[in-house]
């Protein structure tokens, strides 16, 4: 990716690339977001942004599998996670879903996938060792919990369902707070004029909100200006 969209896709937060995405589409309805409330390990880190690196775990019972197929399986998840294009991000459905116990996303798991390069992690599932985790590696979880359980890995780079969004292996996803998206590539070369142009006009309604003497005719003046502009 270029380093200036990098750039810019970083800098700014996941409702601005929503609302971007439909200056390029030309109209409401982008829906390729996730659902519900997330949890943020570092809510002041800001956004996540890089292709998905996917898999899928369980935690609630014990693996039904040789242990020797699911020590393998977990080499070829760390494997996987280690290669591929940069930036990346893990993206890990835990298919126990709601029931979720296993705390996959601790102080050595984050730390192991930080060493590998990538930004962060995206994850339905649970998080846990709070205040000892590595600085700009934000994990956006379902919940935080004290137990790893019985995790272990079921299936790597494969399409994944967190939040209610679908995310296939390597698709751009950009996180934070918020929740997150997926940005398709076609989008990839008109995105940052679409935020440039959302941010600018945007600027509209909110200098004059913030002046003195701001009042309805004022407003109505701003918003119709912002209207012309964002059309």
């Amino acid at each position: 990716m270029d380093e200036q969209l990098l750039a810019l896709l970083r800098s700014v937060d996941t409702p601005t690339v929503c609302n971007a995405i439909e200056v390029v589409e030309g109209k409401r309805g982008f829906d390729r977001f996730t659902r519900g409330t997330v949890l943020c390990s570092d809510p002041g880190a800001g956004a996540i942004v890089g292709r998905a690196r996917t898999a899928k775990i369980s935690a609630i019972a014990p693996p039904t599998e040789e242990a020797d197929v699911i020590r393998a399986r977990r080499m070829d998840y760390y494997r996987h996670m280690a290669s591929g294009p940069r930036p990346a991000l893990a993206v890990v459905e835990d298919v126990d879903g709601d029931a979720a116990i296993g705390a996959y996303w601790g102080e050595i798991n984050t730390s192991v996938h930080k060493g590998f390069g990538l930004a962060g992690a995206l994850t339905n599932g649970v998080m846990r060792d709070l205040g000892d985790l590595p600085d700009n590696f934000p994990v956006i979880a379902g919940s935080v919990g004290p137990s790893h359980g019985f995790v272990h890995v079921l299936e790597i780079a494969t399409p994944v369902t967190v939040f209610g969004m679908q995310v296939a292996d390597n698709e751009m996803v950009h996180a934070d707070r918020h929740g997150a998206l997926v940005i398709p590539d076609d989008y990839l070369g008109a995105i940052g004029g679409a935020i440039a142009k959302l941010l600018e006009t945007e600027k509209i309604v909110l200098n004059a909100a913030r002046e003195p003497g701001f009042d309805f005719a004022s407003f109505e003046a701003a918003w119709a200006e912002f209207e012309r502009q964002r059309t």
